[in-house]
């Protein structure tokens, strides 16, 4: 018998609620049906779980915990995994600082306090719970994870997914019910569920010749997450469609559509692209979930003078604030935050999206639709009418598009926007090659923005490294700060706690205000490189400039750095 177990037959038999041969049968029932032995005494009808957690309580002078009613905040359950909470039996509770509450079943076991102490870098708080209450809470707080879908697939019987796919072609009826029967219903179901967990930004159905892959993009890296029998893709796909709202007979045009479904009492938004390939039909699911969205601009890890110069520039009555770079960079977060700090009853904003991605209560949004004549220049015309404070377009595309942007611009409103280039200065002579003169870039310009998203260094595994002066120096470093420097890589593995050394993203930001002297260069058509002198003169942070202060305050690696900006200043 355990050490827990004597200590529970102690405390129950002192108590009067069981006897010592009644509580050993009930030990050797629990090894027999593999459930805890306060399971097995409740269900023999001794006690309810509730009065044998505050008896033990009671007699050990801790906390007790129902976890049936209690559910930690998602950066609890992300700062520790599910394979931790697995592997010493235990849930999280709560994290201030440097101490993490903890409900375990036997507090009093210091091998496994003094592990997770180790493990996690925390002072350990225990509260009291019983064994059952943690397995349910693991399974109910964690959700289907990978290795839950990996079970799955191993279940799945191959005549029936068979069976389902020749259903499929004649109508949706068996694939459209939430029958939990049905392996491809389950599958989708535990993949979206894990992808919102892992806070992923889009799920990858590929069909290849002889497999089918599903990988998650998340912290901007893909990953493979399981391989489903190749059998199920028919039927997987059929499942999408039918949610979406596309047709499942149609197999050789691209389409596109979009869901919601509710996880955890939140509304999130799924946008689907289906797109014919060699072996079938691959699916894209960006999911568009508003717990996601930086509310406040403070929280995107901006440094303080490209901070200041973006406030500046919102804050003004008029003009144009342009973000930049390519897709997948920030770029709608960076113009949505935005949004939430200058929204106020007194403002009137107008948005025209393709497509909306996140609402926002209070502003009027305007979704694109080419095939009813609703373009961005279609919609800008009309908004114009609208009497607007405001303008947010989600991206310039063409001439026509520019030139009443850069109008309204002119005309009293705040026009912000996004283009694709690699870097602030150029982005203007991207607007002169669209088709604006130089006079009217320089006159309706505010700002210039280019964006990237960085990986941050776990804080738990993160590990000093040594690099030569010379290198840093070249990255963008001064002579002073290079022999001072103390730079981190990622570890090879990670903790558990994050992905192979890297948990999380934060923005890279290059601003390029347009002060008189730059207006100036910008009129006469001067080459990019004196704009840019000019611009670093005034103050101006390069991407990698801001890339490399972040390496060298340990929140980034050098890899990184240089991924995100090669070719960059």
């Amino acid at each position: 018998m355990s050490t827990y177990h004597r200590k529970l037959r102690q405390i129950l038999v002192k108590g009067g609620t069981v006897t010592e041969a009644a509580f050993d049968q009930a030990v050797a029932q629990a090894e027999q049906e593999n459930h805890s032995v306060t399971e097995v005494l409740v269900k023999q009808g001794v006690a309810k779980q509730k009065e044998l957690l505050g008896l033990v309580a009671r007699e050990i002078g801790l906390i007790p915990l129902d976890l049936s009613r209690f559910t930690p905040a998602d950066d609890v359950r992300d700062w520790f995994p599910e394979e931790l909470a697995k592997k010493h039996g235990v849930c999280p509770v709560s994290k201030i600082g440097n101490s993490i509450t903890v409900a375990m079943s036997d507090p009093f076991d210091v091998v496994k306090v003094d592990g997770l102490r180790l493990e996690t870098h925390c002072d350990i708080r225990p509260v009291l719970v019983l064994e059952e209450m943690v397995r349910d809470a693991i399974a109910r707080w964690y959700g289907p994870g990978a290795s839950h879908m990996a079970e799955l697939l191993e279940g799945i019987n191959e005549d029936a997914v068979e069976v389902k796919e020749q259903e499929a072609d004649s109508g949706a009826h068996d694939i459209t019910s939430e029958n939990e029967a049905a392996p491809a219903v389950k599958l989708v179901n535990a993949m979206i569920y894990q992808a919102i967990r892992e806070k992923a930004s889009d799920i990858h159905i590929e069909p290849f010749e002889k497999e089918l892959r599903v990988r998650f993009r998340s912290d901007g890296m893909l990953k493979e997450m399981l391989t489903p029998p190749k059998q199920m893709a028919m039927a997987i796909l059929s499942r999408i469609k039918i949610m979406s709202g596309l047709d499942i007979a149609e197999r050789r045009k691209p389409q596109d559509g979009k869901f919601q479904v509710k996880v955890e009492g939140r509304q999130i938004d799924f946008r689907v692209s289906v797109l014919p390939v060699v072996h079938g039909e691959k699916a894209v699911l960006r999911i568009l979930d508003q717990n996601n969205l930086a509310a406040q601009l403070d929280t995107l890890g901006f440094e303080q003078k490209c901070l200041d110069d973006y406030r500046r520039a919102i804050k003004s009555p008029y003009g144009m604030i342009l973000i930049t770079g390519p897709t997948g960079s920030g770029k709608s977060t960076t113009l949505y935050s935005a949004i939430n700090e200058i929204h106020a009853p007194s403002v009137n904003i107008v948005t025209v999206e393709d497509p909306v991605e996140y609402q926002i209560h209070g502003v009027n949004q305007v979704p694109v639709n080419p095939k009813r004549e609703m373009t961005f220049a279609a919609a800008l015309r009309s908004i114009l009418r609208q009497d607007p404070n405001v303008i947010l377009i989600g991206e310039i595309r063409d001439k026509e598009t520019i030139e009443i942007a850069t109008k309204a611009a002119l005309t009293g409103h705040l026009v912000l926007s996004t283009l694709h280039t690699n870097d602030a200065v150029s982005t203007i002579t991207r607007m002169v090659d669209m088709g604006l003169d130089a006079f009217m870039v320089a006159s309706s310009t505010l700002l210039i923005c280019a964006q990237r998203l960085a990986r941050k260094l776990c804080e738990q595994c993160k590990q000093p490294i040594e690099v030569p002066a010379e290198r840093l120096v070249s990255m963008g470093a001064t002579e002073e700060e290079a022999g001072k420097a103390t730079i981190f890589g990622p570890t090879v593995e990670g903790c558990g706690r994050c992905a192979k050394g890297y948990k999380g993203r934060f923005a890279v930001l290059e601003s390029l205000p347009f002060s008189e002297p730059i207006k100036r260069l910008v009129v006469r058509s001067s080459p990019l490189q004196e704009i840019t002198e000019l611009a670093i003169s005034e103050g101006m942070i390069t991407l990698r400039r801001a890339a490399m202060l972040n390496a060298m305050r340990g929140k980034t690696s050098l890899e990184e750095v240089a991924r995100i900006t090669l070719g960059g200043h």
